[in-house]
């Protein structure tokens, strides 16, 4: 990644920051297995030893705030999202 492109993206993560756009993410967690992280948040919201756990809490955490969840993998790839933006209750997830 060019050091420009990786700049753009950081201060993109810093605007969403704080804000109802800010996005859940499933990371791995060296203390407990798995952690629900919130861009342009320190530490986690979230820690538990189950990724479907995680999950299922990140996506509750999301459809709350109208916002996405990025599941990563164990090496850090996104895997998987779930947007929850103008989320129509007949719309499966």
């Amino acid at each position: 990644m060019a050091k420009d492109d990786h700049k753009n993206r950081s201060e993109y993560f810093e605007d969403r920051a704080g804000t109802k756009e800010a996005r859940y993410h499933v990371v791995p967690d060296d203390e407990k297995g798995w952690a629900i992280k919130v861009e342009g948040e320190d530490g986690h919201q979230h820690q538990t030893d189950s990724k479907d756990e995680a999950v299922k809490k990140a996506k509750e955490l999301a459809k709350d705030a109208g916002t996405m969840v990025y599941v990563h993998s164990e090496h850090g790839k996104i895997e998987e999202q779930f947007n929850y933006m103008d989320d129509d209750k007949d719309q499966k997830k």
